[in-house]
């Protein structure tokens, strides 16, 4: 296996574990099913977070022949090319969560044919706050090919892209706050994870199910730590 395949096999085992795990005993709300859209890759993502961490990678990471573990220099090139362009990345996905919602919230279709801001407008309007570096050619016409916001499901909900970040990052920062080499403490918060986030299902409003395990709501600081922005 790739690292990216095995990056795709904790993500998924983060979706398994939710519905293994849930405690609802109504179909419609068991698992991950009803789970409000920018919270329901917040264990997968979450998942992700292990392969960077060295004991739980080297569990797994050797040669499938000879057993030989992943030499310690691939391991650091791993960590370095996660937070490799990250800022520019948060960007991108920011002007494009920010872009969607200017779309379907504020866009006057009709003003437009009155001489009013055109969705060509909108685009280079909102990429001055968050691309200033990669303004739109004139003749760029991404906007029509961005099926994402009319086409596949993610209508004034790309944002959930980057929530979903911040979530799944701020909930195993409960883990890294206790020490990820605490094993007692570790499955602890492992237990009030599981027993909050990957029980509840869609039955509580995510913001909840969230203060229910950390106590607060959401912070933007682990993910910008984790991106090396921080």
């Amino acid at each position: 296996m790739t690292f990216r395949e095995s990056e795709t096999l904790f993500h998924e085992a983060g979706h398994g574990l939710q519905h293994m795990l849930t405690r609802a005993s109504v179909g419609d709300v068991a698992g991950i099913n009803g789970v409000d859209w920018d919270a329901v890759e917040l264990p997968s993502q979450f998942m992700e977070n292990w392969l960077y961490d060295e004991p739980t990678l080297y569990g797994f990471a050797k040669h499938y022949e000879t057993g030989e573990p992943l030499p310690k220099e691939m391991f650091e090139k791993l960590k370095l090319q996660k937070t490799y362009g990250a800022g520019m990345m948060a960007c991108r996905q920011l002007y494009f969560g920010q872009m969607d919602l200017e779309l379907h919230s504020n866009f006057d279709a009709a003003a437009n044919k009155e001489g009013g801001e055109s969705i060509f407008d909108v685009q280079r309007r909102v990429a001055e706050k968050y691309s200033p570096y990669n303004m739109p050619l004139p003749e760029d016409r991404f906007l029509c090919a961005f099926s994402h916001i009319f086409a596949g499901g993610y209508a004034a909900g790309y944002y959930s892209y980057k929530w979903a970040e911040v979530m799944s990052a701020d909930a195993f920062g409960a883990f890294e706050e206790v020490g990820l080499d605490n094993e007692e403490e570790v499955k602890r918060v492992g237990k009030l994870f599981r027993d909050t986030v990957l029980s509840l299902g869609g039955g509580i409003a995510p913001g909840e199910v969230f203060r229910m395990f950390r106590g607060r709501d959401p912070s933007p600081e682990a993910l910008l730590r984790h991106n090396g922005l921080a």
